[in-house]
């Protein structure tokens, strides 16, 4: 049993004749007869009557053609599935964000102009972004520094200052040999304990 076999047997019952099939697919008459024949007999089944002028469905024609309604429905509705996630107007979008701040008035956009997309948005460090990436655990990643490989494509999103502060207390301390009030340099922190993020964050 052949795909381009059930489909001529369905449009010769759907349209009641093989010349009018025959138009409806492009193709001659004598092809669109021998795709059914060849149906019919590797079957060992009769599905038409072709004993009248017009073309009438055997009992076992009849059963088939109830299939084939189900059969060309699903492929139609697949066909307006992919359809619509080509054109946006259907799917899923998976976004991992290393501060999702920064993906929020970009997110908002994006939902009023395809509303029909649902957005999954999850935090991770910038290992978790391009893991997930790498992965295909998402679609979109947003992270703080460009990813070391030419298998992502990268987009500017915005730009964010990394300020670096110290408590009052510490650099009073004496024993950092710092002001107070004073403006620290890269240098001054050198000097001081940080508090760092997690391990595989950039930040």
């Amino acid at each position: 049993m052949r795909y381009v076999q059930l489909r001529a047997f369905h449009h010769v019952a759907i349209h009641g004749g093989f010349s009018k099939a025959a138009r409806a697919l492009g193709l001659t008459q004598p092809a669109l007869s021998d795709q059914v024949a060849r149906l019919e007999a590797e079957h060992d089944v009769l599905l038409f009557d072709r004993s009248h002028k017009q073309v009438c469905l055997t009992p076992f024609g009849q059963k088939l053609l109830a299939h084939t309604r189900r059969l060309f429905e699903a492929e139609e509705q697949t066909r307006e599935f992919l359809a619509e996630s080509r054109a946006l107007r259907a799917g899923k979008l998976r976004i991992i964000a290393d501060s999702p701040f920064h993906v929020l008035d970009v997110l908002g956009t994006f939902r009023t102009r395809f509303p029909g997309i649902f957005v999954s948005l999850r935090a991770g460090n910038s290992d978790d972004v391009r893991d997930a990436l790498t992965n295909y655990g998402a679609e979109i990643g947003v992270l703080g520094e460009v990813p070391g490989s030419a298998r992502f494509q990268c987009l500017p999103l915005s730009s964010t200052p990394v300020i670096a502060f110290a408590a009052a207390s510490l650099c009073a301390d004496r024993k950092f040999g710092l002001k107070k009030g004073q403006v620290l340099t890269a240098g001054d922190l050198q000097k001081l304990p940080l508090v760092m993020r997690e391990k595989g964050s950039r930040t």
